[in-house]
């Protein structure tokens, strides 16, 4: 083994760790790998860019867009809703047709959108048979992988693995030389699926329950959640917003409804204000309310202190500007994580446009000229200039009239809800925007204590909030719980407001992101109720819960707003009749740009990296999708993906690791004969395709199977052919393809479903792959 393949086997198994563990993003790693690749010396710089010009590249990006242009036109839905109606209610029989309709649409179109256009018609389907979706969504989903097979365009290891031949002189895999070793794992999936497989699948109540708006409050539980709050006659709270009132940050509740004269208004606005007598539906758990009511949080003994109250010891009130070179614009102090960034100064108050602004200031955007009013110390302020950005100015009488009007000097009672635990735990300090600035204890004073300060009986808090605030406060804790609401369950759905399920979008930016970073109710107009996840409900500190690709959102809100939803690329709204249908009127137009691709390079006219691109912009010049659209539809992921992962192709190849890798595989299988060394590197393949990419394992095996194939003088298409379906065998979990996630959430699915009916699936492909391989490309 020479010093360059020692470094880029190294560097390779480096890429494959962090693609094992995700962090960072598989996207990430590939150009981490490909600047790598450069800096080493194992590729001149030009080389390790050619994967951004490479054929596969293009035909992947191209791909994307042509499956848009059928998806955007309804074309995927028409035909699949058209072929489905033959199904009839028998299980078995609606199983096989759906598993072909999503192969043959996965064989033109990206198999991750075309589970995503078909998972609303099978959930109809369902509806209107009473099947249970967790019965069909696998089934949906691992055949949409499985059609991925049959072509060249199908799934992103075919087109890597032609580019690889290609690339080695040994010919060019026309679209259907995928076919037969497809052709035959596919009807061998389906009879696996309807014999065994169904017998595996489970029946969970969530996908089952979800047919109806009844049926999804018992699926996700809400019938358990539902109360009635009853504002008495001098309620603190009257006259004021539901907004204002901080129901849901200050006691975890959500408003459903107002019951006001005997009539009920479902999903009020946070504009809504409530009057004397009101009644509120809600959901949720009641322990903050009791906590509040049961005792005290404070005793407020003064208002309006002076600047001097609010600091001691080297920790002053300070002010510095935003400069046009600063790093914070446009982020807020929460995304910054200021406290810690600046080693624990506190921003009190934003100054901004001759005003001051005081509350809700975590989230607000940066701009240039803000003046950030800090409690810090003077060391903590050198700091923070000295690294640029900011400038020190000094504190106007006005913004010093501002924040003092709002300092509070307050004392923990013996009986307080908060004695034994934190400001932060009690969730006072968030709803209320209550900013604690120093705490006496025992004749000492403790300036700007930290986040997990636990409280103790007698203390006397200085804090930065509005005395309006606490009145607020005492009116939460008059708020009488008038009983469970039973009767109000079906009341939750009116013609304007409905109930309905939300998945995360395969291409959605959204994944790992809060509902509270999403700002999704002030964004949307609608509430997420609860969300099912990997087979349970979560239903509280839902504003701060990180979102999940494969979570189900049970969202409630006026339906012209799920309408609205439902355009949205994040998002697939899967409850009937609540998303928006797709315009098919330029679904003949869809239709044939496909069909001149699939033409024009079956008739060798030219080459499917010619033929799809040139198709993506008909499709944008027909209007089957806008070109903002189009963009939208790539999986820029994948993209960066490949075209940083090409580069280790070239360099396995320049350095000989590939074929010293091929040697290693010649040695240890070789004299079984090439069927073993074919069974083997199907084996590698489909086992790389549980732990990373599936195109990375086919990009990193390619080239070592053409090496060994050619060490060992048999076909090298045979193997390649073998590595190409390995990597697609991507059913063992369902963290392996966007496809099962996808179906997870609505399915009610957990891991161990996909790995009991994933490994049998994984079986019969190898055993297909074994027998027919050799026989459609003889070794």
């Amino acid at each position: 083994m020479t010093f360059d393949i020692a470094l880029v086997l190294g560097l390779l198994a480096v890429a494959v760790v962090l693609f094992v563990i995700e962090r960072p993003r598989s996207d990430v790693v590939a150009l981490l790998l490909l600047g790598s690749l450069a800096i080493t010396g194992l590729l001149e710089p030009r080389e390790a860019l050619s994967g951004f010009s490479n054929p596969a590249v293009v035909t992947v990006w191209a791909v994307f867009i042509l499956s848009g242009g059928l998806s955007r036109t309804g074309v995927a839905n028409l035909v699949g809703g058209q072929v489905l109606k033959l199904a009839g209610g028998g299980e078995t029989r609606l199983m096989v047709l759906i598993m072909l309709v999503a192969a043959v649409l996965s064989a033109f179109m990206n198999n991750v959108g075309a589970c995503a256009l078909l998972l609303p018609v099978v959930l109809n389907l369902c509806r209107q048979t009473g099947t249970p979706p967790s019965k069909l969504l696998i089934p949906l989903s691992f055949s949409s992988l499985l059609g991925g097979m049959l072509t060249l365009i199908g799934t992103p290891p075919n087109i890597l693995s032609a580019e690889a031949v290609q690339a080695r002189g040994l010919g060019e895999l026309g679209l259907f030389d995928f076919t037969p070793v497809g052709g035959a794992v596919v009807v061998a999936g389906i009879l696996y699926m309807t014999t065994i497989g169904r017998r595996l699948l489970p029946e969970r109540d969530l996908p089952r329950e979800a047919r109806t708006g009844a049926d999804l409050r018992s699926a996700f539980g809400l019938h358990k959640r539902l109360l009635i709050l009853h504002l008495t006659e001098s309620s603190p709270l009257a006259g004021r917003t539901l907004a204002d009132c901080r129901i849901s940050s200050a006691l975890g509740l959500t408003v459903i409804g107002i019951i006001r004269d005997g009539r009920t208004t479902l999903a009020p606005p946070p504009d809504a204000v409530l009057r004397p007598d009101d009644r509120l539906l809600v959901e949720g758990r009641t322990t903050r309310l009791e906590e509040l009511r049961e005792s005290p949080s404070f005793d407020q003994s003064e208002t309006a202190l002076t600047m001097g109250r609010a600091v001691a010891g080297e920790v002053g009130m300070v002010a510095v500007s935003v400069l046009a070179n600063s790093s914070f614009l446009s982020k807020s102090l929460r995304q910054l994580n200021f406290r810690h960034l600046v080693g624990g100064a506190v921003v009190v108050a934003i100054a901004r446009d001759d005003g001051v602004l005081l509350s809700r200031i975590d989230d607000l955007a940066l701009r240039q000229g803000d003046t950030l009013i800090m409690q810090a110390s003077f060391a903590e302020l050198e700091r923070l200039v000295e690294n640029g950005g900011v400038e020190a100015v000094d504190l106007e009488p006005p913004q010093m009239a501002a924040i003092e009007r709002e300092l509070m000097r307050l004392e923990v009672p013996e009986d307080s809800m908060l004695v034994g635990r934190t400001l932060s735990d009690s969730g006072l300090a968030e709803a209320f925007g209550l900013l604690l600035l120093t705490l006496t204890r025992d004749g000492k004073t403790l300036p700007r204590p930290g986040p997990d300060e636990i409280f103790e009986a007698g203390d006397l808090l200085v804090v930065k909030g509005n005395p309006e605030d606490l009145e607020i406060m005492r009116g939460l804790q008059a708020l009488q719980v008038e009983r469970k609401a039973d009767r109000e369950v079906d009341e939750l759905e009116s013609a304007s407001v409905g109930l309905a399920v939300v998945a995360i979008s395969p291409t959605a930016g959204i994944a790992r992101s809060s509902l509270r970073d999403l700002h999704f109710r002030e964004k949307y107009g609608l509430t997420v109720l609860a969300l099912w996840r990997q087979g349970r409900v979560v239903r509280t500190n839902l504003a701060t819960e990180r979102l999940m690709f494969g979570d189900a959102l049970l969202v409630h809100g006026p339906r012209s707003r799920l309408r609205l939803l439902s355009q949205e690329a994040d998002f697939l709204v899967l409850t009937e009749g609540a998303a928006e249908p797709p315009d098919t009127r330029k679904a003949p137009v869809a239709i044939a740009v496909m069909g001149a691709v699939i033409g024009a390079t079956v008739a060798g006219f030219q080459p499917i990296y010619i033929a799809a691109p040139f198709g993506a912009a008909l499709m944008v010049l027909f209007g089957c999708l806008s070109i903002e659209q189009a963009y939208r539809e790539i999986e820029w992921r994948a993209v960066f993906l490949i075209a940083g992962m090409l580069p280790m192709g070239l360099a396995m190849q320049k350095t000989g690791a590939a074929l010293y890798i091929a040697d290693l595989v010649v040695s240890s299988v070789g004299g079984m004969g090439p069927q073993a060394i074919l069974a083997g590197l199907f084996l590698l393949a489909m086992a790389g395709a549980q732990v990373m990419p599936t195109a990375a394992t086919a990009l990193l095996l390619a080239p070592i199977a053409i090496d060994t194939a050619q060490q060992v003088d048999v076909s090298p298409l045979s193997l390649v052919m073998a590595v190409a379906v390995g990597a697609s065998t991507a059913f063992i979990s369902p963290v392996t393809h966007p496809a099962n996630v996808l179906v997870m959430g609505p399915g009610g699915y957990r891991f161990v479903d996909y790995v009991k009916v994933g490994a049998g699936l994984a079986v019969v492909t190898f055993a297909v792959v074994v027998v027919v391989v050799p026989l459609a490309w003889p070794l």
